[in-house]
């Protein structure tokens, strides 16, 4: 092959390998040409505080991934969690409480509450796959389904009935609404904690032996079992962290929001499976970074904010990222075939 030839495929590979970041070059290019007022901090600045909880539920979703399972019930655990925390932190002179006579609590209680609850169904997740080898397809489905449930249940409660969750109290929505200032601008928290869970979960990923298997169940679940890896223990495990931080999620979306329903969180699972393909984690299991996870979210959010910014239809933003799913599984399954 001549070196011209040579060159040619290389750049044809590139391309191949990198569809989804030229696209989103291109699109960031259009957007900034039709309006420049785009590239703003401001703009910025809003683009990664909306994409901060989003981040987490993806690194939650990204591991489970990585062991080629799923988890459709993550959008539901969110609004679990967001509901707890939230009639858990009303303001004390709150006309509404869901508890009249509970005093205002330590913020980090209901926090470290709604995260036990939704790490106790990821944990069970966790079991019906890897001990009863249901599909994680259909063993988070049913779980997507019944939690929904027990938010519903816990929501609809008298004396108030189904309304919003309100009335919270001034430290929750401090935590999750406000930020550090830096010059002329303000650094919401959200992006911290972000960052926070981000290096944790790198850390897990990448330094720790319960990386190594998660990569390695993923890869190849026989040969990592005939090499002495608990894969039983390690899913459950991975599924279990999924759950905690789905539980944090969801406590600064409420704080964030400044209210809960029963339908916070809905659908934020597909958003953070789409993110996590788009940023290189495979559906086929066994490959994904963290800083993949994240690019993949900030892609969508950037995509999100920018059709939004320019007035563009909601139902045409659908439609781009839809195209954009299909058009990244496609060639997530292609690399993966010519692998094998």
């Amino acid at each position: 092959m001549n070196p011209q030839a040579m060159k040619n495929s290389k750049i044809t590979k590139w391309l191949f390998d990198n569809v989804i970041y030229v696209f989103l070059i291109l699109l960031v290019i259009g957007i900034v040409i039709a309006s420049p007022d785009f590239l703003s901090v401001t703009n910025l600045i809003n683009i990664l505080s909306q994409s901060s909880s989003r981040i987490i539920i993806a690194l939650g979703i990204a591991g489970i991934l990585i062991t080629a399972g799923t988890d459709l019930s993550a959008g539901r655990m969110v609004g679990l969690a967001a509901v707890v925390s939230a009639s858990l932190l009303q303001a004390g002179d709150y006309a509404y409480k869901m508890y009249p006579n509970l005093p205002e609590l330590p913020l980090f209680v209901p926090i470290i509450i709604a995260m036990l609850i939704t790490g106790l169904f990821g944990t069970l997740n966790g079991v019906i796959v890897s001990k009863f080898h249901v599909p994680p397809f259909i063993a988070t489905l049913g779980m997507m389904i019944g939690v929904y449930g027990v938010t519903s249940i816990y929501f609809d409660r008298p004396p108030y009935g189904a309304q919003p969750i309100g009335g919270l109290s001034e430290s929750f929505t401090k935590f999750a609404q406000r930020g550090i200032p830096i010059g002329d601008y303000e650094i919401p928290f959200l992006i911290f904690y972000a960052i926070i869970f981000s290096i944790i979960i790198w850390i897990l990923w990448n330094k720790t032996q319960l990386g190594k298997n998660m990569y390695a169940i993923g890869g190849n679940p026989e040969a990592a079992k005939v090499s002495g890896v608990n894969v039983a223990k390690n899913i459950i495990i991975i599924y279990m962290i999924a759950g905690l931080l789905y539980g944090f999620s969801g406590t600064i979306e409420a704080g964030r929001v400044g209210s809960a329903t029963n339908n916070t969180g809905n659908m934020y699972e597909l958003d953070a499976i789409a993110a996590c393909v788009v940023g290189g984690v495979s559906l086929s299991g066994g490959i994904g970074t963290v800083s993949g996870v994240i690019t993949g979210v900030l892609i969508f959010q950037i995509i999100n904010y920018g059709l939004a910014f320019l007035g563009v239809s909601p139902y045409i933003q659908f439609i781009v990222k839809g195209a954009i799913i299909i058009v990244t599984v496609a060639f997530d399954m292609r690399k993966h075939a010519k692998k094998k």
